[in-house]
């Protein structure tokens, strides 16, 4: 065979026919033409129904379902207008591209969004199920209470009210005609001394102050303000230099009681204390008196009260010295009256069985929770 034969059998296998023409043209789909308006309007309804359908979305499964919906590889409603693109006019199509890609990227910076938040909310509730165990039974709150030498001076205070007596109290640093001067204590009197008191080293010349020894210092206060009939008790911090033991404490407190009345005698004192004794202690407590002597009171006592089948020594009393009366003005031949006083440590101790008044200051949890 020749060469034009070789040429003209290669043409007829490789040139299709005017029928295979028209099928290969049936079978190509037209591609539609699009307007660059119509395009973008379509962008916007993307974007607003994945905004609401994202906005709606409770879980993960409705999550990966409008993912799928909205953003599917294969027929997500992101791919059918994506093929919408070829049908632009040539002069369009850079514009439609860009406003596609703005689209597709404000839809999916909405679904991380979505999804971050759903993420922590699951983390979160998870951690709080992690931190809570409903089913286990809840903690006690430890609750503090009163100090038992503050129930002791609230529990006088009521019983001492009930009596008639009105609850004062005063400084705690002292001058020394307070402390000592109106209560009829001479400047050589030897509860003056400096080992029995705590003074101050203040610029007062010769008359130093100091921490009061006793709550007697604010009945002179009181006294020195107010005309007779007068019922007052006075508790508070008193201080002396004492070596702290099972009965003794530099710091303690005191519960001083005065009153002043025209007829007053000592046996309204006793009537007093043994109301007081009965109503802190319980039952019927008796008071009986021992002669003693204070510089402040005349005649002066010591008073025992009887509490457990046994006599117990708890404080000093007696009728108001007159020259104490005579001090803050009062007239000693128109008015009389008597004053007692007593530590509240040692009564608490009576009253809650302690042995030792230290353990009210050591601050031990185990010992305070008992009252």
């Amino acid at each position: 065979m020749d060469c034009r034969s070789r040429l003209r059998s290669r043409s007829a296998v490789t040139e299709p026919t005017g029928r295979d023409k028209a099928a290969a043209a049936k079978a190509a789909p037209a591609v539609q033409a699009v307007t660059i308006d119509s395009f973008i309007a379509e962008l916007a309804a993307f974007r607003a129904a994945a905004s609401e359908t994202l906005g709606g979305v409770a879980g993960a499964a409705g999550l990966e379902q409008a993912r799928i919906e909205f953003l599917g590889a294969r027929s997500g409603r992101l791919k059918a207008i994506q093929k919408l693109l070829s049908g632009l006019a040539s002069a369009d199509r850079p514009a439609g591209g860009r406003h596609f890609n703005e689209a597709k990227g404000a839809v999916n910076a909405l679904f991380a969004a979505v999804q971050d938040t759903l993420a922590g909310a699951g983390a979160g509730s998870a951690a709080a199920a992690d931190a809570i165990d409903v089913t286990l039974p809840g903690e006690p709150l430890r609750l503090g209470h009163v100090h038992p030498i503050t129930q002791t001076i609230r529990r006088v205070q009521e019983i001492m009210a009930r009596l008639g007596f009105e609850s004062v109290d005063g400084p705690e640093v002292e001058d020394q005609w307070h402390n000592f001067e109106a209560l009829a204590i001479p400047a050589e009197h030897p509860a003056r001394d400096p080992l029995d008191n705590f003074y101050l080293a203040v610029a007062r010349g010769a008359d130093p102050l100091l921490l009061r020894s006793q709550t007697s210092t604010v009945q002179i206060r009181v006294m020195e303000n107010r005309r007779p009939p007068l019922r007052i008790v006075s508790l508070g911090r008193v201080y002396r230099p004492d070596t702290a033991d099972a009965t003794h404490y530099p710091m303690f407190h005191q519960v001083e009681g005065l009153l002043i009345e025209p007829g007053t005698t000592m046996a309204h004192l006793k009537s007093v204390l043994r109301q007081l004794a009965s109503s802190f202690l319980g039952g019927d407590v008796h008071v009986r008196f021992r002669p003693s002597f204070f510089p402040f009171t005349e005649p002066s006592v010591e008073f025992d009260m009887e509490w457990g089948g046994r006599w117990i020594e708890m404080g000093g009393a007696g009728m108001v010295d007159p020259a104490v009366l005579a001090a803050v003005g009062y007239d000693p031949e128109e008015v009389s009256g008597f004053a007692f006083g007593l530590g509240v440590e040692r009564i608490a101790a009576r009253r809650y069985g302690v042995a030792d008044i230290r353990d009210f200051y050591r601050n031990d949890v185990r010992f305070l929770r008992q009252f």
